[in-house]
């Protein structure tokens, strides 16, 4: 087990990445962005490890056959602490349906970005009772965000039939650098599509839709991006970690 950092160190931060390869790119971008920095020794050391060739998730999650992503997984987050990292980060949503492996295989914190946007959503000043959730199927069928915004008091509206299909359909687009102006419309109708069926509030809860931005979403109720969450978190926990020289001093929502 990795021995107490010093409050004069500088934390790391181990990027468990790859799926998609654009959302963990992404998610570096917006780390650089929220950090209040003025040279390059002021941003935070992020530990990447990119890892487009790991197992399916949907193929397992979903279509119940494939090579369970869980070991490689494990290995990534086991490398990256034998590297140095102080705390890992997962900028995929359903990769999460495994982190209760990843948690059990290493000894530094693992942020539960799930988990943090349930709790992001009860923040919001409009207080919504009931939020819209935006995932791959592999998310909507292990209920990942069903059963952390249910426990946050929530309510949950999930995508008719033939717009989860679409939300698929613009997955598949963002990995393939194929998205086009239509699909923005499409996200955008698929998000308005949720409001009408009752959501107060949406959950972008896929970081490839992530990668596709907000510009192009015209609704009428808040909107909680999971890397946003992700991001600030972060931020927030390399702070905590450059003032303790525990690593669990580190607030981490379990």
């Amino acid at each position: 087990m990795p021995g107490p950092m010093s409050a004069n160190d500088h934390p790391v931060v181990g990027v468990i990445g790859g799926m998609g390869p654009d959302a963990t790119v992404d998610l570096m971008k917006r780390v650089i962005c929220a950090t209040p920095a003025k040279d390059d020794a002021d941003h935070i050391h992020l530990l990447v490890d990119n890892n487009p060739k790991v197992p399916s998730r949907i193929a397992v999650l979903v279509e119940g056959h494939g090579e369970s992503p869980a070991p490689v997984l494990v290995q990534m987050a086991q490398n990256l602490e034998r590297a140095g990292a102080d705390l890992l980060a997962i900028p995929c949503n359903t990769a999460h349906a495994y982190l209760d492996h990843i948690r059990g295989a290493v000894a530094i914190p693992v942020l539960d970005m799930i988990q943090m946007t349930a709790h992001r959503l009860t923040e919001l000043p409009s207080e919504p009772k009931t939020v819209g959730v935006i995932a791959s199927s592999a998310v909507l069928k292990t209920e990942l965000y069903g059963q952390a915004l249910e426990a946050c008091g929530l309510d949950v509206v999930l995508p008719v039939a033939a717009d989860q299909d679409a939300v698929m359909v613009l997955i598949k687009k963002v990995k393939s650098g194929q998205v086009s102006t239509a699909d923005h419309q499409r996200f955008s109708d698929i998000a308005n599509g949720l409001v009408e069926s009752g959501a107060q509030g949406i959950a972008v809860a896929c970081t490839d839709l992530s990668v596709m931005g907000q510009d192009h979403l015209i609704i009428d109720v808040p909107l909680v991006d999971a890397l946003d969450v992700l991001t600030e978190a972060i931020v927030a926990c390399v702070g905590q970690l450059a003032q303790s020289p525990a690593r669990e001093s580190v607030q981490v929502i379990q």
